[in-house]
């Protein structure tokens, strides 16, 4: 079990302490919700979650194999809906590997990304629909 501590800040932002590290993270809500979009909103820290989650995940996977991930990215698109409530509808993930990977190891890079589990987590209410690029993220 972790232990996070939240603390409203006021003005709709909160402050979030990690106890063991004691790392802090802040939130705030985005400018189409009332707020100034001056650092993540909640539901950016959902998406931000899923793709740290998958890309720590793949990276297990690669250590077992031996590969060395390290330049690999991933790009989170987060798309909220009104349905009839504020939610998010959508979570677009695509993966930038770091080199070319043949089928069975893409298989393995794949099939770590939906093991994750915070993609366990995510309501089936959430698309979450997950694209592969071969090579290196350009600039």
């Amino acid at each position: 079990m972790v232990d996070i501590t939240i603390t409203y800040s006021g003005d709709l932002h909160t402050s979030a302490t990690h106890g063991p590290s004691g790392v802090v993270i802040e939130t705030d809500a985005p400018v189409d919700n009332q707020g100034r979009g001056e650092c993540f909103s909640p539901t950016d820290l959902v998406a931000t979650a899923l793709g740290t989650c998958m890309l720590t995940y793949m990276g297990m996977a690669a250590r077992r194999q031996g590969w060395d991930l390290a330049g690999t990215t991933v790009r989170v698109q987060k798309e909220m809906v009104a349905d009839p409530l504020r939610r998010i509808g959508r979570i677009t993930v695509t993966i930038t590997l770091n080199r070319v990977y043949d089928d069975r190891e893409m298989k393995i890079l794949a099939n770590s990304v939906t093991s994750c589990p915070v993609r366990l987590s995510i309501s089936d209410m959430i698309e979450v629909p997950v694209h592969f690029h071969q090579g290196p993220a350009e600039g």
